[in-house]
């Protein structure tokens, strides 16, 4: 879980718009693509290790993976919610 401090604060690093936590239903459903294999971050590398959650960007085209409660605000390890469906 994210703190209400550090989550006011962090942004997008790219466009840097406002980023919110991602629904369990939404962090379900990635985790499940991951398994299933097929999933790529914005560097172009496959993603193998599940998220505990997800910051959203605002515009909801981007997610920002969290793992052992550290958000990854790297742009290359950004998670394109298009290969979703949008979640």
């Amino acid at each position: 879980m994210i703190a209400n401090d550090l989550l006011e604060i962090l942004c997008c690093p790219e466009t840097r718009q406002d980023v919110s936590p991602a629904s369990a239903a939404v962090v379900e459903k990635i985790n499940a693509a991951i398994a299933a294999g097929g999933v790529k971050n914005r560097g172009g590398q496959p993603v193998t290790e599940k998220i505990d959650g997800g910051l959203l960007r605002q515009d909801g085209q981007f997610l920002y993976p969290i793992r052992e409660d550290i958000p990854i605000m790297l742009i290359n390890e950004g998670l394109s919610m298009a290969q979703f469906g949008k979640a």
